[in-house]
């Protein structure tokens, strides 16, 4: 109503967050997944020159822990072309095509996503204009909308602005569909206005990966709670936290949890007989979502409160295999059955 900002100054404002049921509806699929592999923090996950690779920090790695190249700094965003060039994003701003640096303009300095479409042409998220990707939890914190979304096609075009946070790409025929973090959603791009496809996600979307038989697969790197919620509506906390309080022990997404007791929300992660409960209040999980040819979701698989693959951020489906990066978990899982559902 055209009055509910005006009132919520008097009656307080509902914290409220969707809630996993129906396809989002709580497994353990993702803690019984077989391990592919054990890496240090993988983030993004490809396949290039006949194999899977992974990005890990500021690495490239086979999964039996091979590094293929080492790079200046982090990778933090990765894709491969149809002609097998693969595209690498940098921490420092840097996008290397085949090893070499690319002309980018000036404004796009924070690579999160990249894509190539089946033409040839290649996809770039830039994720904030004021931050670094490794300084997400500052951009969520701060509310910032400066992300933008761009194609290069002989010459780089800005196709998006003003985005919260573009962390993943799906190229979809003339144009693209983009998660957008912040927003808890998913947006196709194809030159004229932005059209939602999904909205109200339970966590912060994270990449997207192309699935077999149409549709895709969608990471989400954290969940969303009411605590967060409710900070994030909190301007004058928000900025206390951030100038008081380490970044790891904000009250904050995080890609894991559980290994510090100066981590917020210790209350609310319930224990009973030294188990810790799958239900309770949690800053991390691991969670990725299939969907169909129509963007909707299928179903979901899970790493609970009580889990260890939390921080999902990319997924890759190769020969019948779902291969998902656990970031948080310091792993790559891997399930055949994972393809058709659990």
């Amino acid at each position: 109503m055209i009055f509910d900002p005006i009132l919520n100054l008097f009656r307080g404002k509902a914290v409220t967050i969707p809630p996993l049921d129906g396809a989002f509806r709580p497994n353990t699929a993702l803690d019984d997944a077989p391990l592919f592999a054990q890496i240090r923090q993988p983030d993004n996950l490809v396949l290039w020159q006949g194999q899977v690779v992974a990005s890990s920090g500021a690495t490239l790695q086979t999964p039996d822990g091979e590094v293929l190249q080492s790079l200046a700094s982090d990778v933090c965003a990765a894709s491969v072309s149809p002609d097998g060039a693969l595209a690498l994003g940098l921490e420092d701003g840097t996008l290397l095509v085949d090893g070499r640096p690319a002309r980018l303009p000036v404004e796009l300095h924070c690579i999160t996503a990249l894509a190539y479409g089946d033409d040839g042409r290649l996809w770039l998220a830039n994720g904030s204009a004021t931050r670094k990707p490794s300084q997400w939890a500052t951009d969520l914190m701060m509310k910032n909308a400066s992300g933008s979304v761009w194609v290069h096609d002989g010459t780089w075009r800005k196709v998006a602005g003003g985005l919260a946070w573009p962390y993943g790409l799906l190229p979809d025929g003339a144009g693209v569909i983009v998660s957008e973090s912040w927003r808890h959603r998913l947006l196709r791009l194809d030159g004229s206005r932005p059209q939602p496809v999904l909205e109200s996600l339970p966590g912060y979307p994270a990449r997207l990966a192309p699935a077999s038989g149409g549709g895709a697969w969608l990471a989400l790197f954290a969940p969303r709670n009411r605590l967060i919620e409710f900070v994030l509506q909190e301007t004058h906390y928000r900025i206390a936290m951030m100038a008081e309080v380490k970044p790891e022990f904000w009250v904050a997404p995080a890609l894991s949890s559980g290994d510090s007791f100066l981590e917020p929300l210790q209350c609310g992660g319930i224990r009973m007989l030294g188990v810790h409960k799958a239900w309770s209040p949690t800053r991390s999980f691991g969670l990725v979502v299939r969907l169909g040819a129509d963007m909707a979701p299928l179903f979901s698989l899970h790493s609970r409160a009580n889990g260890t693959r939390h921080g999902v951020t990319s997924v890759l489906e190769h020969q019948g295999q779902v291969l998902i990066a656990s970031r948080g978990g310091d792993c790559i899982l891997s399930g055949g059955h994972m393809v058709e559902g659990i």
